[in-house]
């Protein structure tokens, strides 16, 4: 699959705001989070104005019962009443969304879509929150005022009037809470199709499939009280510092009772090394840090599957001579294929297993060391493993190395995914899968009287080449920003505007707005801090956490227009003016949202009794039959798997290049052009380099280089005059921002095993830059 020439030389905006002066690189060498984190925080308040509304959402953010879920990471709220349960980034998540500022009717009759398009990213989504229901007038280029009634019917009409439901595609952000996600789904399916693709396919899919097939769920068997009893904590692919900062005060918890903290990642982030935690006053006072970090490995990009394969082959060996650095029992009597699996370790040889990894024998020998002397061990990941084409067999090759030495279904052990975006779990939960199972669609269609689809549904790469081929004709996004969160830029942007109609439901204008199909509607929805009112009361909503906790979220604000609707009610609005001869009780559900949790008790398993669990304290933890040591597998058991290690040595004069989020970054939304825990400051258009591969190249430190990637069909794609930065990171490996550098990601290269596009691993070259014709 290529991108067209004339797609390719789109040119696109800066995503980031106008940087406040020169490029800047001076390594970080603080303590994650403490006092860097408070003084950003109080910048950012004075910033937006909102040195009232904050401190007011600060002290009901991820409350139990009575406050509302950070929209941010999906990180488990503490489970011993800590008041100041936050981070440095939910507070500007939240505080960009609480903003005073309002996108309505004026602003847009004052600029053209034309206009705005050549907006940064950053500039979209600082004019404020949206106000009322928009739709694109071509004539004027603009949108313009439209009433909810005559957008859903617009909707409605669009839908019914499709020879094939399949001509439609219904997206999902992580953001969307539980009763919203089902009611989602029920639409879609009642419609007739399983075109329900979500951010997930992007980002765990390769987790939940393989965890799937190890142990027969496809989420992390552990929980919060779990990481607080571990005797070792192996961090893979996690930046959490920003990505997940409140896991922070697990892992200086951890150090504190004498834990090992292995982390490993191409880049030793500043979560790696120490941190002072902000709610522990005394600590802020003295300025006291506390290590997070008792051992930092630094494979090459794609080489962790080699080094766990190198771990269980030390495990393995030692075995031969101390009987219990393997749990024979547990193996025996819990797992299947453990043979063949031995035979492939034996197999395996150290050479390869060091070149694959890119580190030396010796570091592979202290991890496995690590983990043969703790009794209890949980590890852990994200995007850094899964954003690969042998993603699966990564994190299947993480439960081989649990099983070895009973690592599952006992306190304090155990796989544990980290989920990056609040409620995305619970979407998939809830129904949000392109590929349902029977058993699901033949619960749903009991209990919801529809006959739902059988045939699986497209996810979002085969979305993105359905528009563009013209067979998928109309797109739905919940939420999130689509048109720059998915890979190949310029060939996603063609795709929505060969749409026939896209509908957004959005908080704010972002660049999926602008990138728009024939039709276009803007619906504005409510903010995860705003209260939700409906006929029977204020409502609230439920969402799931990394680790199965499903819990209650309440507003506390007035919402920023009396325009807006909930999510559940704009889903009820666009089935309703969809599926005229429905029996579904849409505006019977919207009334009272206990009403759509009753129906979810009914139809999702592990929801028996949903209204009167979720409101227990701290809500209620999905059932986990693999923490039980039940596998719903094929053999009833735990499935060891013998995949070869994959080849991920860059060919030479090539760079493997991942791409990552910033510190003021969260997920599409670019807070500033600054990323403080790795030294930078006014920049985003960067690459970091190993300095030897700099030199080697003619690289200067901070100077303009090209970048070209080559995509598995031989294509190219291209960024010009982004700036080296020489940095800790292997040779032959090299790391920059999305969504600037989706661009050099092409839609074909996506994961066999998993779907998921290949966005930690891109082949590239990348040279001093050519003068300008």
């Amino acid at each position: 699959m290529t991108t067209s020439k004339e797609e390719q030389d789109a040119v696109e905006p800066r995503v980031g705001p106008v940087p406040q002066g020169e490029p800047e690189f001076h390594p970080y060498h603080h303590p994650a989070a403490g006092w860097g984190a408070a003084k950003s925080v109080t910048r950012f308040l004075m910033s937006e104005r909102a040195l009232v509304d904050g401190p007011r959402a600060i002290m009901k953010m991820n409350h139990e019962n009575t406050g509302f879920d950070c929209p941010g990471c999906a990180w488990p709220d503490d489970t011993k009443g800590l008041h100041l349960d936050i981070c440095e980034n939910g507070i500007k998540h939240v505080t960009w969304e609480m903003t005073h500022k309002r996108v309505g009717r004026e602003f847009f009759a004052a600029h053209t879509v034309t206009e705005l398009s050549e907006w940064s990213d950053y500039d979209l989504e600082d004019q404020g929150r949206l106000t009322e229901p928009m739709v694109y007038d071509p004539e004027s280029d603009r949108y313009v005022p439209i009433s909810w009634k005559e957008a859903f019917e617009l909707v409605g009409r669009t839908l019914r009037e499709l020879d094939d439901p399949n001509r439609a595609s219904f997206y999902t952000s992580g953001r969307l809470g539980n009763e919203a996600t089902f009611l989602y789904q029920l639409m879609a399916r009642e419609l007739g199709t399983n075109n329900l693709p979500d951010c997930s396919n992007m980002c765990h899919e390769a987790s939940g499939r393989a965890l799937q097939a190890s142990l027969g769920t496809g989420k992390g068997t552990v929980d919060l009280k779990d990481w607080e009893t571990a005797d070792a904590l192996f961090i893979f692919g996690v930046n959490a510092a920003s990505n997940a900062p409140r896991m922070l005060t697990a892992l200086a918890e951890a150090y504190h009772r004498g834990a090992q903290i292995v982390h490993v990642n191409p880049l030793v982030e500043a979560a790696a090394t120490r941190t002072i935690v902000p709610h522990d006053f005394t600590d802020m006072a003295l300025f006291k840090t506390t290590k997070t970090s008792t051992l930092n490995l630094q494979p090459r990009i794609g080489g962790d599957m080699a080094l766990i394969r190198g771990m269980a082959k030390a495990i393995l060996e030692q075995s031969v001579t101390d009987p219990k650095a393997l749990d024979q029992e547990f193996v025996d009597r819990h797992t299947a294929g453990f043979e063949e699996y031995r035979a492939l370790c034996e197999a395996t040889e150290w050479e390869e297993i060091e070149r694959q990894s890119g580190l030396s024998r010796d570091d592979v020998l202290k991890a496995a060391r690590v983990y043969e002397e703790a009794d209890r061990t949980i590890v852990s990941w994200c995007l850094g493993l899964t954003q690969h084409e042998h993603g699966v067999d990564t994190v299947r090759e993480i439960v081989n190395l649990l099983l070895l030495r009973g690592n599952l279904g006992r306190e304090g052990a155990g796989p544990s995914p980290v989920r990056g975006h609040s409620n995305v779990q619970g979407n998939r939960t809830c129904g949000i899968d392109h590929r349902p199972s029977d058993e699901f669609l033949d619960r749903l269609g009991e209990v919801c009287g529809i006959d739902p689809p059988r045939a699986h549904g497209l996810d979002t790469v085969d979305t993105i080449k359905a528009m563009h081929s013209g067979d998928v004709t109309v797109f739905v996004g919940m939420g999130g920003n689509f048109a720059l969160a998915a890979p190949d830029t310029p060939y996603t942007y063609a795709a929505l505007r060969k749409c026939e109609l896209t509908v957004q439901v959005s908080t704010k204008l972002n660049r999926s707005h602008i990138v728009h199909g024939r039709q276009a509607l803007i619906l504005p929805c409510l903010g995860r801090t705003e209260k939700d009112h409906q006929r029977k009361g204020v409502q609230s909503t439920s969402v799931e956490d990394s680790m199965s906790m499903v819990h209650l979220s309440l507003g506390m604000k007035r919402p920023a227009s009396p325009n807006l609707l909930s999510e559940p009610a704009i889903v009820a609005g666009m089935a309703r003016a969809a599926l005229p001869d429905s029996e579904t009780p849409w505006a019977w559900y919207i009334e009272d949202y206990d009403r759509i949790r009753d129906t979810m008790a009914k139809a999702l398993d592990g929801f028996e009794d949903f209204n009167r669990r979720v409101r227990l304290p701290l809500g209620f933890r999905i059932k986990q039959p693999a923490r039980e040591l039940v596998f719903l597998t094929p053999s009833g058991r735990a499935e060891f798997s013998s995949a070869a290690l994959p080849d991920v040595v860059p060919a030479e004069g090539t760079l493997a290049l991942g791409t990552m989020r910033s510190h003021d970054q969260w997920n599409t939304t670019i807070y500033s052009d600054n990323d403080r825990y790795r030294g930078i400051k006014n920049l985003r258009t960067l690459v970091f380099m190993n300095r030897a591969d700099m030199r080697e190249r003619g690289i200067e430190d901070m100077g303009p280089v090209d970048i070209t990637s080559t995509a598995r069909d031989g294509s190219h794609r291209y960024l010009k005059g982004y700036l080296a930065v020489p940095y800790d990171i292997p040779r032959g490996c090299a790391a920059g921002y999305m969504p600037e550098m989706n661009v050099l990601c092409a839609l074909g290269d996506y994961s066999t095993q998993s779907d998921q596009p290949i966005m930690k691993h891109v082949n590239v070259t990348i040279s001093p830059a050519s003068p300008n014709p």
